[in-house]
């Protein structure tokens, strides 16, 4: 149990009380004291008790007169009556009036022990059924938005089940971005209704009186939309769309708030972000635009697509297109990049999903700055391994031009040129590559085939020489000898041995 309100005179058997609850196994988080009813009841009136333990007889307000005080109060909590052998009577009164246990002095720690453990499982029921109760209230509220289809029998049904509430006055409702940190709750005693993920929003009910509260505690540094007042729970759908349209209105002005009174008289396409922007300038987002942002990131005119988003969400942020259509245009822009680019986007799918959602994110700013960074970021990739490919390419080129003229005066220089390479960039690909620098893998070349030549033909070993590529006789014999271990005439004469046997 949460709270437990004991109530004694006495210190000493206070105190006694106390620890026996303490030591019994019943976890509880707080336990409250205080010497006579009227501290009890003012207690019990400022917050919720799950069970009080109360002495009868007690100075200012004794426990009988408790007991009857708080019958009229909303959460009464489940009572224990504590006191001597003299007091049965009053005891019996008491528990004709709801209380649940009767204790007597000396307290007996076993008992106690025993009467929290039976409490205890009370509470937990109530809990368990005040939590579904909860859980179907708000269930009935989603659907009474989300529907359009009301039967009467429906809307009489949910209107007699909150009468009694903020339906029967004004109210307001308020509609943020979901951020999954508070639970649906209908308590009757809370000053607002909060229902979860209606749509991707956080959906607020209050009166008006509570709202500079509501905006200030739970609601602090969200952009939110609200409603004109309403009355009647039949009023409620047509109050979630103009907190919805208050809603989208302030996240693209960048506003914490915004109320639907504000946008009075207003149409879609003369919103207040249209009053700072020429109207002639609304447009919608056309699909060939798209279409050529979608090409043009996986090139080197990304940049240019860059610019293109960016122009757009400047224009929706001054009110050049109305929120359905840049909802409308940002679904193609993504659907467009996930069907373009699917393959390199593997991984990614289910991150770029959360673009779809642009009032997921509580002001236009911050959904700009996360779509344009991970834009970037895609671009560079595409561009790296875009790069990647060109340079791939291009050494396959300069591999094929060694392989053509390794018998000439060749070198890296010679061959960067070739392929239009920086040369500092060449030795680097090169090697990543080919797995060797420029200078082994032309030697390897040269050697394999100065080997062919003394293996299948008689030539001498310095027409040899020329012809792989070595001008100087000398430096082919010392390179050759380097790398097979043997010169030139011993390989020769090995290799016509090894033919013989």
């Amino acid at each position: 149990m949460k709270t437990l309100l004991l109530v004694e005179d006495e210190k000493l058997i206070r105190r006694g009380i106390k620890a026996m609850i303490q030591r019994s196994g019943v976890p509880v988080d707080n336990i409250l004291e205080c010497g006579n009813g009227e501290m009890a009841l003012e207690i019990l009136k400022m917050q919720k008790v799950d069970v009080m333990f109360t002495d009868i007889r007690m100075p200012k307000m004794d426990g009988i007169a408790l007991v009857k005080a708080m019958q009229e109060l909303p959460n009464a909590p489940l009572t224990v009556a504590v006191s001597g052998y003299d007091d049965f009577t009053y005891a019996v009164e008491m528990m004709r009036m709801g209380v649940r246990e009767y204790i007597l002095k000396p307290v007996d720690r076993d008992k106690v022990r025993e009467v929290l453990e039976k409490l205890n499982e009370e509470v937990t029921r109530g809990r368990e059924s005040e939590r579904k109760g909860r859980s179907l209230s708000c269930q009935q509220l989603k659907y009474a938005i989300l529907n359009d289809n009301l039967t009467e029998s429906e809307k009489s049904l949910l209107a007699r089940q909150y009468e009694d509430t903020f339906f029967a006055g004004e109210y307001l409702v308020i509609l943020t971005c979901s951020t999954g940190e508070l639970a649906d709750n209908v308590l009757e005693d809370c000053p607002f209704i909060h229902l979860d993920a209606v749509d991707g929003n956080d959906l607020f009910i209050t009166d008006e009186s509570y709202l500079p509260i509501l905006l200030k505690d739970e609601l602090a540094g969200r952009c939110v939309g609200i409603s004109s007042p309403h009355t009647g729970i039949e009023s409620l759908k047509k109050a979630c769309k103009e907190a919805l349209s208050a809603r989208k209105e302030a996240f693209y002005l960048g506003k914490e708030s915004l109320a639907y009174g504000e946008m009075a008289g207003k149409t879609n396409a003369d919103t207040l972000r249209g009053q700072a922007y020429c109207r002639e300038n609304s447009l919608r987002i056309e699909d060939s635009a798209v279409e050529q942002i979608v090409h043009q990131l996986g090139t080197d005119k990304y940049e240019d697509a860059l610019r293109q988003i960016k122009r757009i969400f400047q224009n929706a942020a001054l009110g050049g297109y109305t929120p359905e259509q840049m909802e409308d245009g940002m679904e193609k822009l993504l659907d467009g990049i996930l069907t373009t680019y699917a393959n390199i986007l593997k991984t990614e799918k289910e991150a770029v999903r959360e673009y779809y959602a642009i009032y997921g994110f509580n002001l236009f700013s911050e959904y700009e700055s996360e779509v344009l960074g991970w834009l970037t970021n895609f671009c560079d990739t595409l561009n790296s391994r875009f790069d990647d490919y060109k340079n791939k390419q291009k050494i396959q080129q300069a591999v094929s031009y060694i392989k053509e003229n390794y018998d000439k005066d060749l070198n890296m220089a010679v061959v960067s040129n070739h392929i239009s390479m920086n040369y500092s960039l060449f030795s680097y690909v090169f090697k990543q590559y080919t797995g060797n620098n420029f200078v082994n893998y032309l030697k390897e070349i040269r050697i394999q085939e100065a080997k062919r030549l003394l293996e299948e033909t008689d030539m001498k070993v310095v027409d040899i020489s020329g012809r792989v590529g070595y001008e100087n006789e000398k430096h082919f014999m010392k390179t050759f000898k380097a790398s097979c271990g043997v010169s030139p005439t011993e390989y020769r004469k090995n290799m016509q041995f090894k033919g013989k046997d």
